[in-house]
């Protein structure tokens, strides 16, 4: 093994193989304690550069560097990376054919390939520990090697296996790395893997430049629109929990106009590839993915993260904000937040084991806690990963940007220390507030906690108070977690000399999130808000009146209601904004739109108005894929009760989509079929009833229409929309 004992030869290293001049933060210190024969742990945020921590040394030593890492879309990007700078690396995982696997193994043994990144999956193959035992292994690397931990956000169990796994293939070095390790997860990484002797090197979990907001979760898509209108031509990841809602939000944002790609593990993976390839290679700029996108992912010009659901754990939320401005700028970390998501969450863990489930539940605990808390959020951020803060404002978070009501807390704390205290530090959270509040349940009962002096010292104020309070009292370190029993809470030296020697202590209201009702959102159509403005939509509603009456059509032909509504609330100026109002499309602004958009301009000319364009939220209904194989259908002239059948729907249900379909500007001529089912004269009485007719209601159509069937007169309302209207 070549050993670079010098700084200046690893530096040049450094500078010809990567270009970087210097190193950064720990890298140096970590890279030199591996070539020095050494098991190493480094647990250093994403962004700050681990993946150098062991591609360098891997090309200064002889024979070939594993990398054990769980992602496949991490594989290919490291490896697309270290390629471009002329290094041969390559991967071995499920997505090589047999021709593929032969060629690798056979170039891993001639000592051609200098990284070779490996499933841990792979690694239970007996062929693939065969083949490695032929080659000649510098070391082995061990990429988010969080997911060993049972305790942590992503336990993957085959990464506990790794140990015995490395141990086949000779007795090596060992280089652990992750991003995110709260202590007790580093306690458990380190003896899963047999490194408690291994050098530690941890760097600071604060990223400077991102700034840190939560918002309730209410007409989220609006709002997500808006905040990406601020941001366009901007690169940015959206996280979802589910791969529906993935495909879902983004196809709202090709919709509104914006570039975006989808990216979940149900994707057949050519697509999948493709689609990370275009985020990297701005093709497009938001990418909207489940949590399986990202790890690895070195682009360091994100410019927003954005989590439309609330994330599983405080982990793999700081590890998915910190896909963010990894260069060192602007990076904006949203988080759409509501108790529902927690329920949903909690849901999900159901079907685990008893301990699966209470690791689970504490975990979304932490998530909560920093969602409603009011404290600076990153202080609760570091303080989570066992660092501390110094000072109580970043001046990069909502908390600190815009703080909560802050109060005298000092008895109350005493209070939390107290109940600590006296029950002798072997309790968690929930306990300690229904000691302090004097709820007699079952623990309290069977522990006889009744008689504390403590028990129902503060029955006047909620759960929620107290949970802040204790929360605060851990973030401000007068009690700590124990690490050895995952949920107990001790109290500290501060918090015993804080009971000899009380003094003030400025405690924060929390968020209420409880008032807040999440928006029901249909996938097939986003309602448009009321509140629109009451005297515009008056001189819309005369202004259509007096286009109708011109054009000797009913006035609903022209625009219906709720396009007029949604004209008063976002206030279109252009053609295109009101082509983006539900129910018109360019057909209709053509047509009709002229003096409507001339009325709308003057009206926020006469009265001062910022126009509110940005609110507008495209539904994304003539896009669904259902939709545009109805409007091909009827182009060919298939036959109706086919085109139903084809998709499974009923004859009521492929009626409803079409009428949608014309509702929203584009025509449809279904000509061919309504003459073989209605003859010339009822088709024209028919006609002449819409025509002539104050609304299109179905319900009073059929009221003054004897004799047809309403499929008949749906038909026809049909046809004459897709003629008139459009």
């Amino acid at each position: 093994m070549l050993v670079a004992e010098e700084k200046d030869e690893l530096k040049g290293k450094l500078k010809e193989i990567f270009g970087y001049d210097n190193f950064r933060g720990n890298q140096e210190a970590v890279i030199k304690n591996l070539l020095g024969g050494r098991n190493t742990f480094v647990i250093m945020p994403t962004g700050a550069g681990k993946s150098l921590c062991y591609q360098l040394p891997a090309m200064v030593n002889d024979g070939l560097a594993i990398v054990i890492s769980p992602l496949i879309a991490l594989m290919k990007n490291q490896v697309d990376q270290l390629n471009a700078y002329g290094i041969n690396a390559r991967f071995l995982n499920s997505t090589l054919s047999k021709g593929e696997i032969t060629r690798l193994r056979k170039d891993a043994i001639s000592g051609k390939i200098k990284l070779l990144y490996v499933a841990p999956e792979s690694l239970t193959k007996e062929e693939n520990i065969e083949f490695l035992q032929k080659v000649d292994i510098s070391f082995v690397a061990i990429d988010e090697a969080h997911c060993i931990s049972e305790w942590g956000h992503d336990f993957r169990p085959e990464y506990r296996k790794i140990k015995s796994m490395i141990g086949q293939l000779g007795d090596m070095n060992v280089i652990a790395l992750t991003a995110t390790a709260t202590p007790k997860v580093q306690i458990d990484i380190q003896k899963n893997l047999q490194m408690e002797e291994a050098d530690v090197f941890i760097s600071s979990f604060n990223r400077k430049n991102l700034y840190y907001e939560v918002r309730p979760k209410k007409e989220t898509k609006k709002q997500l629109i808006r905040f990406l209108k601020d941001h366009k031509g901007k690169s940015g990841i959206i996280y979802c929990l589910s791969r529906k809602k993935v495909e879902e939000i983004a196809q709202l944002l090709n919709v509104n106009g914006f570039k975006a790609a989808p990216y979940h593990a149900g994707l057949d993976p050519d697509v999948r590839m493709k689609n990370q390839d275009d985020f990297l290679n701005e093709e497009v700029d938001i990418i909207c993915a489940t949590i399986a996108f990202g790890m690895g992912i070195d682009k360091p010009d994100v410019r927003f993260v954005v989590h439309y659901d609330v994330p599983k754990s405080l982990e793999g939320y700081y590890q998915e904000t910190g896909r963010g401005g990894r260069d060192g700028l602007e990076g904006l970390c949203l988080m759409f937040y509501s108790h529902n998501d927690l329920n949903k969450l909690e849901k999900f863990n159901k079907d685990k084991s008893v301990q699966e489930r209470e690791n689970a539940r504490i975990l979304l605990q932490e998530m909560e806690f920093y969602a409603e808390s009011p404290v600076c959020r990153r202080k609760q951020l570091l303080h989570y990963f066992g660092e501390e803060y110094q000072g109580n404002n970043c001046g990069m978070c909502d908390n600190c940007t815009n703080p909560r009501e802050r109060f005298e807390g000092s008895a109350f704390v005493k209070i939390a220390i107290e109940a600590v205290k006296q029950t002798n530090e072997r309790f968690g959270l929930a306990h300690l507030v229904n000691v302090i509040r004097g709820v007699e349940d079952e623990y309290v009962k069977s522990y006889a906690h009744f008689d504390l002096p403590i028990y129902g010292k503060g029955d006047t104020e909620d759960p929620d108070f107290w949970k802040s309070v204790i929360r605060q009292a851990l973030i401000y370190q007068y009690l700590e977690k124990d690490i050895d029993n995952i949920g107990v809470l001790k109290i500290t030296q501060k918090g015993l000399a804080f009971l000899k020697k009380p003094h003030e202590i400025e405690l924060a209201r929390d968020h209420d999130f409880t008032t807040i009702a999440e928006e029901e959102e249909s996938s097939e159509r986003t309602p448009v808000s009321k509140s629109y403005d009451e005297k515009l939509f008056e001189m819309l509603k005369a202004l259509r009146k007096k286009v109708a009456k011109e054009k000797d059509l009913p006035p609903y032909v022209i625009f219906q209601d709720p396009s007029l509504e949604e004209m008063a609330t976002t206030y279109p100026t252009t053609k295109e904004e009101m082509a983006g109002v539900n129910g018109v499309g360019m057909g209709k602004v053509n047509k009709f739109g002229k003096e409507f958009l001339e009325l709308i301009e003057k009206y926020v000319d006469d009265n001062d108005i910022e126009t509110a364009a940005e609110v507008v939220v495209k539904s994304s209904v003539n896009k669904s894929k259902i939709k545009i194989f109805i409007i091909q259908q009827i182009d060919r002239k298939v036959d109706l009760e086919e085109i139903a059948e084809s998709k499974a729907l009923s004859f009521s249900e492929l009626l409803t989509e079409m009428e949608n379909i014309c509702y929203s500007g584009t025509k449809l001529n279904v000509d061919y079929y309504i003459d073989d089912v209605l003859d010339e004269g009822r088709q024209e009485e028919i006609y002449d009833y819409f025509l002539n007719s104050e609304t299109d209601s179905m319900q009073d159509a059929m009221a003054e229409l004897r004799g047809y069937s309403e499929e008949d007169v749906r038909l026809m309302r049909v046809k004459f929309l897709s003629e008139y209207a459009n």
